[in-house]
């Protein structure tokens, strides 16, 4: 496919030659990207993503779809609409008192260090919603989220979050995130924050239940994926890298029938850089307004510092499976596959061409859903059949 390849976004599912199912979704906007998925009562896949002009700019909102069973992915609905910030990494969350929640941030242009995390809560599986409330905040710097609740048998709710750390007289850049916990023993009416020790640079924390509770994360340092384990949810091992490597983009990892974990990432890494950004938004003034199409780069030279590094190749998307908690991932396979051209957030001109921020879940009959960013054009869908991913575990 061109940069600027016309894509068939009507949602409808059509079979690939090598039995995957693949759509791209419906989409109203210039630019889509950093999509959810949940199973919902009933049987519908669910999806939200953010979607506008560009990240950071202030028509940036969240957009909602669905697919039933045998259907295509429906026309999507805009769930918030603060036309003073930008709204991103939405989070569905089918509770376990019937309700669905919606979760997403809110921040000031390209400023992470503002963001607040927002929620909207549906008593009907998502055709209506509640009103739009602040959840989560602190004084410090921004709340962000990007994984899904998790809920234990105590009936304690976990919420992973990350925090972008304002330093003064500085613009964010990434530079001193940190993960937290937030859990809530009252179905969120009410959180607590539990800090993850030792855990700079390491964002977008993945909880994935088992006998023990093992997390992933993200890497600032775009070298490795990053990984800690947790007896209660509360108490966590300080992360450490795992074999996986990572571009500083979002990975996501899930639990399997047969005591196997699913991860979908990048696989690829500061080290396949050519250049690097000088932060995420660099091109976007203060107002949150496109300052033009062409990013500041930089020479990778300098890349061992021990700063954010923004733009590693954000391609090829890999799943990966493992047998031992993650320790190592024998099972890999290309999903799709380009360039990853990440070194732009532009999308209306064709400059990026990243496949990523993937989002991945099981459904009864073992067979696996991913959504993941097309070109930061539009959200991408493949369904795994389980006969097709039984054949990569026997070959793996």
């Amino acid at each position: 496919m061109s940069a600027l390849e016309q894509l068939a976004t009507d949602g409808v599912v059509r079979e690939r030659a090598d039995g995957l199912g693949e759509a791209f979704l419906p989409t109203e906007t210039v630019q889509s990207h950093a999509a959810q998925l949940a199973l919902l009562p009933g049987g519908d896949l669910g999806c939200v993503w953010f979607g506008g002009t560009q990240e950071g700019v202030a028509d940036i909102s969240v957009w909602f779809s669905r697919l039933a069973p045998g259907g295509a992915w429906s026309k999507p609905v805009r769930l918030s609409d603060d036309d003073t910030r930008s709204e991103q990494n939405p989070v569905l969350f089918p509770a376990p008192t019937g309700e669905l929640w919606l979760l997403y941030t809110a921040q000031h242009a390209g400023d992470q260090d503002t963001a607040v995390v927002r929620a909207r809560v549906s008593a009907d599986n998502g055709v209506t919603w509640g009103p739009i409330r602040e959840l989560l905040n602190s004084p410090d710097g921004g709340v962000f989220v990007r994984q899904p609740i998790v809920v234990l048998s105590s009936g304690r709710w976990l919420l992973p979050t990350f925090a972008c750390v304002r330093i003064e007289g500085h613009k964010w850049a990434g530079d001193r995130d940190t993960s937290s916990v937030w859990f809530s023993d009252d179905q969120g009416a009410s959180w607590q924050e539990v800090p993850v020790p030792d855990s700079t640079g390491c964002v977008h924390m993945n909880i994935v239940p088992g006998e023990r509770l093992t997390a992933y994360f993200r890497s600032r340092w775009a070298d490795n994926i990053y990984r800690s384990t947790s007896t209660d949810g509360i108490t966590w091992e300080p992360p450490r890298p795992t074999e996986l490597p990572n571009n500083n983009a979002s990975i996501q990892a899930i639990a399997l029938p047969g005591e196997l974990t699913a991860i979908v990432f990048n696989d690829s890494s500061r080290a396949d850089a050519v250049a690097r950004r000088v932060s995420l938004y660099d091109e976007i003034d203060e107002s949150g307004i496109v300052e033009g199409s062409k990013p500041r780069v930089r020479e990778v030279e300098d890349a061992t510092e021990r700063t954010a590094f923004w733009g590693a190749p954000r391609a090829p998307l890999s799943l990966a499976v493992s047998r031992d908690d993650g320790l190592s991932w024998p099972v890999r396979r290309v999903l799709a596959d380009g360039d990853g051209y990440a070194l732009s957030n532009n999308s209306r001109d064709g400059l990026n061409r990243e496949l990523s921020y993937p989002s991945v879940v099981v459904d009864d009959s073992g067979d696996l859903h991913v959504a993941f960013t097309h070109h930061r054009r539009a959200i991408r869908y493949l369904h795994i059949p389980a006969a097709i991913l039984q054949e990569h575990l026997n070959a793996g």
